[in-house]
């Protein structure tokens, strides 16, 4: 509760995201009892736990605005459209599972968040099942459900949907206070002491030897609930067609830590579950996290004594449909239709999360996005070129079939920037086109190769490992007597180019503004069989 006041307040006036909810998660809380209880027992010294709690806090919060500052925000853009489906989906099924210890009533529920081991937790303990508790948890899961697909249905009754979750709290409340069920296995949140937050900077402790554990915890769970609040921030800033700023929300992550760990809270991020409540009540810009923060105030000044019947199933019940409404198998379909490769980043970060932990899933993902995006670089597309009849416009043969060939002439169009990644690799693909075009030429009678245009129109860099692949073609090309043309390469290619004086190599007369203009260059050199130096349109790249 503490962590659910003074943390909204401050990510709403400095966040970007309109329908983050913050508060605690369970990952990050589970990963700092785990790592805080390897040195210090809670049970025997309460007290020095709970400030080494508040410690690692502070310094994942430093940690945390440390990023932004620094201007590390790019790396949300690793998370891609369909890493945040699967993210999506996949921690909505962990939640979903995790709120099988409220339906079911069960006193003691496994501390892991993958399917085998909440599946283990379920299934060993049929005998501790309660029904009651069952009951009266799929009865409001039915009513939520219910009420949202009504409101889906009539739109102007949204507040059906939206009011649907208090109502389940106070009638649940209600029933359990007049049947007594909670002497009948149905779980209630109990007593809960009132006050706010009391100040905690003093009970920071930066002494040896707690100070390497504190930081050590606050620095993993800090990046892990980085990842996940931008994650889900991110994700319903999809839904809602906005945008995220990165660095933004690392500061605010961050800020909200630092002040959070001096005001008796713990680790704070933007939890799925209770964003999703937060989305699906119809949340429209972040004075929803306000409206909480206030909502939690009041609860701990006074209406703390009036949740004691408050049933947990209850809790469990809003948190399962309002993660049912985010397992978008739709979108899934559409990347298997679409993209086969996007689909399988988006069930590695699926299966990652069910199977393994937040964290993981993210981790395979982000990997499998960053292996094809050097996949792109180190195997960029090329192609050959062909003319489209009465026009002086040059496109890929393969996609216009149309196109017709120029006699003694290979076009051939490299497709991405040029870096020692792929620089290898385009060497071998231009030798193999020329081979395929001379073998095809000598089967065919035709005119020999005696031209090899390289459009670079979509080559917007080049480094010394591009430009030292370019002067071995040239000399492969010299050798077997064949002249290099090279047509549209952009500013600062032709820069690097210059200061390389690879342009005095191959010539200030081989290099044309488009492809049309080089090929009527090499055509008039084939017909006049007098090759010699042409100055037309390159003075225009020599002023560059």
């Amino acid at each position: 509760l503490y962590s659910s006041f003074i943390p909204p307040l401050v990510y709403a006036m400095m966040g970007s995201s309109r329908d983050l909810a913050v508060g605690t998660v369970a990952v990050a809380s589970l990963l700092t009892a785990s790592m805080l209880g390897n040195v210090v027992n809670a049970n025997e010294n309460p007290k020095l736990y709970l400030h080494l709690a508040f410690t690692a806090t502070f310094v994942a919060g430093i940690f945390q605005a440390s990023l932004g500052l620094l201007r590390l925000g790019f790396i949300v853009d690793f998370l891609s459209h369909a890493t945040i489906i699967g993210f999506m989906a996949g921690a909505a099924t962990v939640v979903i599972m995790q709120q099988l210890k409220g339906i079911l009533g069960l006193n003691h529920f496994t501390h892991s968040t993958d399917l085998v081991s909440v599946m283990r937790s379920v299934f060993t303990q049929t005998h501790q099942w309660r029904w009651e508790s069952a009951v009266l948890g799929f009865g409001f899961l039915f009513f939520l459900l219910t009420t949202r697909y009504f409101s889906k249905r009539k739109p102007k009754y949204f507040w059906v949907s939206a009011m649907a979750p208090l109502t389940s709290v106070i009638l649940g409340s209600l029933l359990v206070y007049l049947t007594h069920a909670e002497k009948h296995g149905v779980q209630v949140i109990g007593n809960l002491k009132k006050g706010l937050n009391t100040l905690s900077f003093t009970d920071l402790v930066f002494v040896s030897p707690y100070l390497t554990t504190a930081i050590k915890t606050g620095i993993i769970t800090g990046v892990i609930a980085l990842a996940e609040g931008i994650a889900v921030g991110r994700s319903f800033a999809m839904f809602k067609n906005y945008h995220i700023d990165g660095n933004k929300e690392m500061i605010a992550f961050g800020t909200m830590n630092i002040v959070g760990s001096c005001t008796s809270c713990y680790l704070t991020t933007g939890p799925f579950s209770r964003s999703a409540v937060n989305y699906n009540a119809g949340c429209k810009t972040a004075v929803s996290s306000i409206v909480m923060a206030l909502a939690v105030m009041v609860t701990l000044l006074l209406l703390t004594p009036l949740f004691h019947y408050t049933p947990l199933v209850v809790l469990s019940s809003i948190i399962i449909s309002a993660m049912l409404g985010l397992l978008d198998y739709e979108a899934a379909i559409h990347l298997w239709t679409v993209d086969k490769f996007d689909f399988i980043v988006c069930m590695s970060a699926y299966a990652g999360v069910v199977f393994a932990s937040v964290e993981i899933g993210l981790v395979i993902a982000v990997a499998i996005s960053v292996l094809r995006l050097l996949l792109f670089v180190a195997r960029p597309k090329t192609f050959i070129l062909g003319n489209i009849p009465n026009s002086m416009i040059y496109r890929n043969v393969e996609q216009y079939l149309n196109t017709s060939s120029v006699p003694g002439v290979l076009i051939l169009e490299i497709d991405a920037p040029i870096y020692f990644a792929n620089s290898g690799y385009l060497r071998e693909r231009i030798a193999r086109w020329v081979d395929d075009e001379e073998d095809k030429l000598k089967s065919s009678g035709e005119t020999s190769l005696q031209y090899v245009i390289l459009n670079m129109g979509a080559v917007g860099t080049i480094d010394t490992s591009g430009i030292s692949m370019l002067e071995e073609v040239k000399k492969v090309m010299d050798r077997r007597g064949l002249k290099l043309v090279m047509a549209n390469p952009g500013a600062e290619v032709m820069k690097k180019l210059n200061k390389a004086k690879f342009i005095e190599k191959i010539g200030q007369e081989w290099i044309h503004l488009t492809v049309g203009e080089a090929v009527e260059a090499c055509d008039f050199m084939l017909h006049t069989c007098s090759p010699g130096p042409l100055k037309e349109d390159s003075e225009a790249y020599n002023k560059v």
